[in-house]
């Protein structure tokens, strides 16, 4: 097995939400030599042979590595994917109290599977906005918390009060029924009576949209006192680890995989593709790594890929090395190239029909390069031909796949980032099968196969792109 796949479960389990897969990031980042800037401050002392990353909202993270050789009008090779994953977010105002039971109100975050939210141990995890004072001076910082025990559980109704679910299937009202079950009341009450401690009930304030309950969960987490929580970003999570598992260990099961499962073989690419002294003594152009929020509701966010983030970073990257010619940032991008990577859907051997038959992408076949006519994904054939060939340079496996004609096809950030900063983009990924459930699943090879094309696309694209030649 190879080490990446460990690594990426490691990454996984050590990611529940947005927010910690960039803190993550961070990390290995950081461990790797890059240098964290900041995009409220003036980049002045970018070098080539350096290599930096920057965050946005802390939920988006952009590294990049400027070669030896780079100079200013110089393409920008880049791989994009995003950090966010459909999921149950917790409302403004959660406390619910119904039938005897302290309850939790949630929003659907994207196009969730949500009936397989149902019996599952569910926790919390995000990040708070903290009061803090210090010498008597406040300030207000936000803290990631990950309460790790299973505390909540949104239960089915028993097949004895729903006799049509056999016939009809369950039919879930978002509103009702996606509610989970954080205590029952009189169990609380009798708490508060033994302990004296639990925080009181108060007439107004961030404390009141809350069961006290909830809030002492957080607060332990976050290392605060009650009072101190402004606010926080909360989402429901599933408490069972992320695992290589199948009877000969082929395969991954976890949450999150879309899209994390790419996020982390970009990052780890272009990590290892700069790994050693040398590792950018002939490189020209800047290797990049772009991870946005909130792909799965629109990307419409100041930290979605349609945000200006990427672009601001190449406007800079590319005014560091020269203040005097402004037109620089266009030539750059004509030279530049975006993989966008996003997981693919594998063949389900249960449901065969749902593949058109000649574009049926396999579990350990390697990416799927995806194609659209109607430019729901952006490749073309150039691009298509660039990413293939550094696939048969290294004997790996490609596969490609277009939706049915009869089917709706979804959308990744290849299109809007294509669109909004003109750059030549593929779009690619991993295939996978429980595409949005709470628990996915794909096969070791294809991570290792991801990983390996994604670190040859960094180390060989600016030779490659030499090579071809289109608008002559």
């Amino acid at each position: 097995m190879a080490a990446v796949v460990s690594d990426l479960v490691d990454f996984l389990n050590a990611s529940p939400t947005a927010f910690h897969a960039v803190d993550e990031a961070k990390r290995l980042l950081k461990a790797a030599g890059f240098e964290q800037l900041s995009e409220r401050e003036e980049w002045t002392g970018l070098q080539p042979g350096r290599k930096y990353f920057f965050t946005r909202n802390h939920s988006a993270i952009v590294a990049f590595a400027i070669g030896a050789k780079y100079v200013a009008g110089n393409g920008f090779h880049i791989i994009g994917a995003h950090t966010d994953s459909p999921c149950l977010k917790l409302k403004p105002v959660t406390k619910i109290t119904k039938g005897g039971c302290l309850e939790v109100g949630v929003q659907t975050y994207g196009g969730g599977l949500w009936y397989t939210w149902f019996d599952r141990d569910l926790t919390i995890a995000g990040r708070v906005l903290v009061r803090q004072k210090k010498e008597g001076v406040v300030s207000y910082g936000h803290k990631l918390v990950r309460v790790q025990e299973p505390i909540m559980r949104i239960p089915t109704l028993a097949i004895h009060l729903d006799r049509t679910i056999s016939s009809e299937g369950l039919k879930i009202n978002n509103q009702n029924h996606l509610v989970p079950v954080l205590g029952t009341l009189v169990k609380y009450e009798m708490q508060k009576l033994v302990e004296g401690n639990v925080p009181r009930e108060s007439s107004g304030g961030e404390n009141s949209k809350h069961h006290p309950l909830l809030l002492q969960l957080i607060a332990r987490e976050a290392n605060c006192e009650v009072d101190e929580i402004c606010d926080f970003e909360l989402q429901l999570c599933d408490t069972q680890p992320s695992v290589i598992a199948g009877a000969m260990k082929e395969f991954i099961f976890s949450g999150r995989l879309d899209n994390l499962g790419m996020s982390f073989c970009s990052l780890k690419a272009l990590v290892e593709s700069t790994s050693t002294d040398h590792s950018l003594d002939h490189e020209s152009g800047v290797r990049m790594v772009a991870l946005f929020d909130h792909e799965e509701v629109g990307s419409d966010s100041a930290q979605g890929a349609g945000s200006p983030a990427m672009l601001d970073a190449l406007t800079r990257i590319t005014g560091c090395f020269n203040h005097s010619n402004s037109k620089l940032l266009e030539k750059a991008i004509q030279r530049s190239f975006l993989v966008s990577a996003d997981m693919a859907h594998a063949l389900h051997p249960n449901y065969m029909e749902k593949h058109e038959e000649n574009h049926q992408p396999k579990l350990h076949g390697g990416l799927v390069i995806k194609h659209n006519a109607n430019q729901r994904y952006a490749t073309n054939a150039v691009t298509a031909f660039i990413f293939r060939e550094i696939a048969e340079r290294h004997q790996l496996p490609i596969q490609d796949f277009v939706v049915r004609n009869d089917m709706a096809c979804g959308s990744t950030i290849g299109p809007i980032l294509a669109s909004g900063v003109g750059i030549r983009t593929v779009d690619v990924g991993a295939p996978q099968l429980s595409m949005h459930s709470i628990r996915e699943m794909c096969a070791v090879d294809d991570i290792s196969h991801s990983y390996e094309h994604f670190k040859a696309y960094f180390e060989e694209f600016t030779e490659l792109d030499n090579k071809v030649k289109v608008d002559c």
